[in-house]
């Protein structure tokens, strides 16, 4: 499985309507940086993985989440522990991880179709400003599925690199990320240009079909 692929599911969490979901992320995110204190973080994380269950995503999938990154957060650690203190290294892991599976989660009860649907309610006011926001809304909710996988395109270079030796190499790691990174990004924009989509005629048809239905 995919990271963060939706999981299907009739929990409590996947019944949440998706802009709740998005917002209780949105505001997770703030309180952790406007309140940064590890006993804050440590809470935020247990609350997040509390979640889990309550979602009925089994305690692979949610570590799973964070495999690709464990690397990082170990090495965030390092520095902030040779840099100020170890109580610091704690908070600051704790926090990017509370963030990470937040977001996994939001990802894993929520279909794309809905998240994109729920973004473009809450980001109507764009038009104002003659911004589409259907066409933002795709831009979140991709950037949104995509963290994942960037983790796991991270972590697949660092392990091809460690059998050459270069696994300590910011450069040898960062060229092929980049490079993979770009050309996902270019084969996304070349599915969607050959398909025609667009996201407002995409809206149109699905209110259009609601109103058949009803």
């Amino acid at each position: 499985m995919i990271l963060s692929d939706y999981v299907p599911g009739n929990s409590i969490i996947h019944r949440l309507p998706p802009g709740l979901k998005i917002l209780s992320l949105a505001l997770l995110g703030t309180l952790l940086f406007v309140f940064p204190r590890l006993e804050t973080s440590l809470a935020a994380l247990l609350l997040v993985g509390l979640l889990y269950p309550l979602a009925r995503i089994s305690p692979r999938i949610m570590l799973l989440q964070l495999k690709p990154l464990l690397w990082v957060l170990v090495l965030l650690f390092a520095v902030q522990w040779w840099m100020v203190n170890w109580q610091s290294g704690v908070l600051v892991i704790a926090r990017l991880a509370a963030l990470m599976l937040m977001a996994a989660l939001v990802t894993l009860t929520t279909r794309t179709t809905e998240m994109i649907d729920a973004l473009e309610k809450g980001l109507f006011w764009l038009r104002y400003v003659r911004i589409n926001p259907a066409k933002v809304s795709l831009a979140l909710s991709l950037a949104m599925r995509f963290i994942p996988v960037l983790a796991a395109i991270v972590a697949e270079v660092r392990e091809a690199q460690k059998a050459r030796g270069l696994d300590r190499s910011l450069i040898a790691i960062a060229i092929p990320v980049i490079v993979r990174t770009l050309k996902m990004a270019d084969d996304i924009a070349a599915a969607l240009e050959a398909r025609a989509y667009d996201p407002q005629l995409r809206r149109e048809r699905t209110d259009a079909e609601k109103v058949r239905g009803s």
